[in-house]
């Protein structure tokens, strides 16, 4: 193989002496450099050498694009990998995917540092949004309707009264980033709620607590909140402590006064749906969520769906029987209001508290007549497990959760009593239907 020192002027010279095959000329200056000329004339630098007893020949470009003596480095550079024992081919596949990985791992640690940014830019009114709609289903119309009027801004104007309406104790934490959403902010925040409104603070508190748990459990946004955000000992220092309700329950004196106000409510609705509440000690949703298909009125039952065990069964007693039966029906709904949106009744506050200052009673909440009936129920000796078999109370005791559970009849004879004795002590004389005879004659 002979060898001449590449100049400009030779390489410009070179030519293919075939029409067939290539041409190779090898320089004297770099081992290994060669330039071949194809029949058609083009010319390309090579570099070729023996690995392992075998030839390779690595293309290095065309002297257009390279310059004579960086193509005679590239050989050099070439023959020294050669003389190491390694494969220049192998050398530089290594290098591109060496290469491809660092800009794969930059890619990546740019890619996770602005998804970082993105998690810890989002704000609790975003996130918010999304555990509502995520946990709608979940939940009961009132149980969701409290979320959103604890969370609203505020500002629109009053369905009752004029004026605007207050932002909800949790408005002033949904600008708040969730990175930022400290036990410091949440202390300060519960302290500054606390002042004004502290009962609407500590069930804000609690609807908070509830969705960070959420969070966490979203791979989107776990470990944004910074741990024990709710927990700390400086939030619980300012909690509002729990009070009982002094006085917000009916005594057995004032039930004449009560009813003969709720049974003169102009809405028909409304005033037996308040007596329906005070007779069964349902929860207010329970009771407005009460559809005709939950009524039994052949075989005297009531189906609430309710938050604890999702469906319970308590009697259709004979007053409030009559009562129901006597009701329009406009719609499913057993207490309906063609007016609302849901089509049932949803704020039965007014027309209480306006019954109530009419009788000249002393304030009582709509949950006050749960409570009224839970105390009530002692004047007549029932047993605890029966009052709260109906009122839908969890169990308190294993006894009671895992092998008591009184057939219809039995909750019958003691819900009928109590019923019975409140309408005697409110001065209410009823006299239960008979049932009607069905004569079936011979054909």
């Amino acid at each position: 193989m002979a060898k001449v020192k590449f100049t400009a002027g030779r390489i410009a010279e070179f030519s293919a002496t075939s029409e067939a095959i290539p041409a190779f000329f090898w320089d004297s200056g770099a081992p290994g450099l060669g330039i071949r000329v194809t029949p058609a004339g083009a010319k390309s630098y090579i570099f070729q050498a023996k690995l392992n007893g075998k030839v390779i020949r690595i293309t290095i470009g065309a002297p257009d694009a390279w310059e004579l003596s960086a193509a005679q480095a590239e050989a050099r550079r070439l023959k020294v990998i050669v003389d190491k024992g390694e494969d220049p081919r192998q050398v530089h596949a290594d290098e591109i995917q060496a290469k491809q990985t660092v800009r794969d791992q930059h890619a990546a640690k740019k890619n996770a540092a602005e998804k970082q940014a993105a998690r810890e830019s989002v704000t609790v009114n975003e996130v918010w949004t999304e555990y509502l709609k995520a946990r709608k289903s979940k939940w009961s119309s009132g149980h969701y309707d409290d979320h959103i009027a604890n969370s609203s801004a505020g500002g629109q104007d009053k369905k009752r009264g004029k004026g605007k309406t207050m932002p909800g104790a949790l408005a002033a934490l949904l600008p708040v980033r969730l990175a930022d959403l400290t036990s410091g902010r949440i202390a300060s925040w519960l302290e500054t709620e606390s002042l004004t409104r502290p009962t609407a603070a500590a069930l804000s508190y609690r609807m908070l607590r509830a969705f960070i748990r959420w969070t966490e459990e979203q791979p989107d946004y776990q470990g944004i909140i910074p741990s024990n955000a709710y927990s700390a000992r400086t939030v619980r220092d300012v909690l509002p402590k729990p009070q009982t309700k002094e006085g917000d329950s009916l005594q057995r004196e004032q039930l004449p006064l009560w009813f003969e106000a709720v049974r003169k409510i102009p809405n028909p609705v409304a005033s037996a749906y308040l007596q329906a509440l005070l007779l069964t000690g349902a929860r207010r949703e329970e009771m407005a969520a009460l559809r005709w298909a939950d009524v039994d009125f052949q075989w005297k039952g009531l189906t609430i769906h309710d938050k604890i065990e999702g469906m319970r069964v308590i009697p259709l007693t004979p007053y409030l029987a009559s009562l129901l039966g006597n009701l329009p029906r406009r719609n499913e709904w057993v207490f309906s209001a063609p007016d609302a949106e849901s089509g049932r009744i949803t704020e039965p506050r007014y027309a209480h508290s306006t019954a109530i200052e009419i009788a000249g009673l002393p304030h009582l909440s709509i949950h006050g007549l749960r409570r009224s009936f839970g105390t009530l129920c002692e004047w007549v000796e029932m047993p605890a497990g029966i009052s709260a078999q109906i009122m839908g109370h969890k169990p308190s005791a294993i006894a009671e959760k895992h092998y008591r559970r009184r057939p219809l009849d039995l909750l019958r004879v003691w819900h009928e009593k109590i019923e019975a004795w409140i309408l005697e002590q409110a001065g209410i004389k009823f006299v239960p239907a008979k049932p009607r005879m069905r004569v079936i004659t011979a054909a």
